[in-house]
């Protein structure tokens, strides 16, 4: 038998070294190299059947000479997330999803396995088959294609998959898993490297999609190394505040389609609901006419949505005011406040500015600018902004009104919500009359204070 091959791995970065040092050359640290075996035996492959044979070395073909067949996606009957994976998800590929604790990740991939109409098999490392069950019967009490396997051994998983035969693996999570050929404990680097390493090896050769939960660190990143997000096909976050029922699916990398959808999805007590409109949500149905809002008509990647901006302008009780934000970037709340009172003649240099993004969602869309200036004057004078108007554009250091990408779908969904008028960059070009709204269009803030205080 071979002597066993040990390497020091930075628990901080992940980079692997040859020896022991007290620094890490990649990210400076000090004292996070730890000594791990990297291969004890000789590796088998995942399949117990496995037997060594004789394997056709790849040749290169001319590129004209590769034959492409179009690829079938399984549904998951979410559409949120056939959105986000630009379709429904890939035979064979492998999915990452990560998120904050608690924020619903489990809750989501449970709901998809009891809702999918082929066989699914749902791996747990961090809970019981009965805490499953008891979620499961709030979620959807009826499915006979769910199976539930705790364990956290790859090689006992891999018995299970070649009985059941599968068609999708869920495991929940990567960090709890370890494998024989590895001798570090769960979650660390080398036990996540060589368990996802097994896990693709195994959706490649069986065209079995897996999805896998992640942990992140308090950073927000996934925790383990970053070949993880590498050795996968598509990585999702899954962001939200734990305090708002709302919670966003993004894709940070996608092999097999876009990474600008998104999916927007509601904690409820049965599980999570997909928000099909969810501009009707973000706006609020309060009937009396209240200073301080504005309706912004921004995008998140290629859906279009219309969010409620709400600024409070107050005096500053201590010397120094306040700035705050919420959903939104305080350093441009900053610049957009030197703006008003350089360019606009606003005296807000002694006051208290608090802004809100409603629902609980970031956004970091320019187009915000516009609505975040009019909810700011709005507030400032005590005068309300019209119901019935957005707005959709950025402001630049000068005080002009720039103009923002695909400015014609903002329109559109505001039509579609029945907005009267929508303020625009005049720099923005398409046809008169083509919209059954009222697009009024800015070249400097100055514009922006006459079509709201005339």
């Amino acid at each position: 038998m071979a002597k066993p091959k040990t390497l020091y791995f930075c628990q901080n970065c992940g980079t692997q070294h040859s020896k022991w040092q007290g620094q890490c050359n990649s990210c400076r640290e000090w004292n996070t190299l730890v000594e791990e075996v990297v291969q004890k035996t000789e590796k088998k492959s995942w399949s117990s059947e496995a037997t060594p044979g004789v394997h056709k070395i790849a040749k290169p073909l001319r590129i004209s000479e590769i034959e492409v067949s179009k690829e079938e996606r399984l549904k998951t009957n979410n559409q949120e997330l056939d959105r986000v994976l630009g379709g429904g998800i890939v035979p064979g590929s492998l999915t990452l999803l990560g998120g904050e604790p608690g924020i619903g990740k489990s809750t989501l991939l449970l709901q998809i396995s009891l809702n999918l109409s082929f066989k699914t098999l749902y791996v747990s490392g961090e809970e019981s088959q009965q805490q499953i069950k008891l979620r499961a019967q709030r979620i959807n009490p009826d499915s006979d294609n769910c199976f539930i396997l705790t364990e956290t051994k790859t090689q006992n998983i891999f018995q299970q998959i070649e009985k059941l035969q599968p068609e999708i693996v869920i495991i929940d999570s990567i960090q709890t898993l370890q494998t024989d050929f590895i001798e570090s404990g769960p979650g660390s680097i080398s036990q996540i490297r060589e368990c996802t390493a097994e896990l693709i090896k195994f959706a490649k050769e069986t065209a079995t999609p897996v999805i896998l939960i992640g942990h992140i660190t308090k950073e927000g990143s996934i925790a383990g190394p970053k070949v993880l997000e590498h050795m996968v096909d598509t990585v999702l976050q899954f962001e939200g505040d734990r305090n708002h029922v709302y919670r966003i699916l993004r894709a940070h990398k996608n092999r097999f389609g876009s990474t600008n959808e998104l999916g927007i999805y509601e904690m409820q007590g049965n599980g999570l609901r997909e928000v099909s409109n969810p501009s009707e949500i973000l706006i609020s149905k309060n009937e009396e006419d209240l200073s301080g809002t504005a309706i912004a008509a921004t995008l998140e990647g290629m859906r279009p949505l219309m969010i409620e901006v709400q600024a409070l302008v107050s005096s500053a009780v201590y010397g120094t005011p306040q700035r705050s934000a919420t959903g939104y970037n305080a350093k441009r709340l900053n610049m957009l406040l030197a703006v008003l009172e350089k360019r606009a003649g606003f005296r807000l240099g002694a006051k208290d500015v608090f802004l809100n993004i409603t629902g609980g969602i970031s956004v970091d869309d320019p187009a915000l600018d516009l609505a975040v200036v009019a909810a700011i004057l709005s507030s400032n004078e005590d005068i309300a902004v019209p119901k019935d108007i957005s707005f959709a554009a950025e402001i630049g250091l000068a005080g002009e009104v720039r103009p923002v990408t695909r400015v014609e779908q903002r329109i559109l969904e505001a039509e579609k919500l029945g907005f009267s008028s929508i303020v625009v960059s005049s720099q923005n070009k398409f046809p008169k009359n083509k919209f059954g709204i009222k697009v009024q269009k800015a070249s400097k803030v100055e514009d922006v204070v006459s079509f709201l205080f005339g």
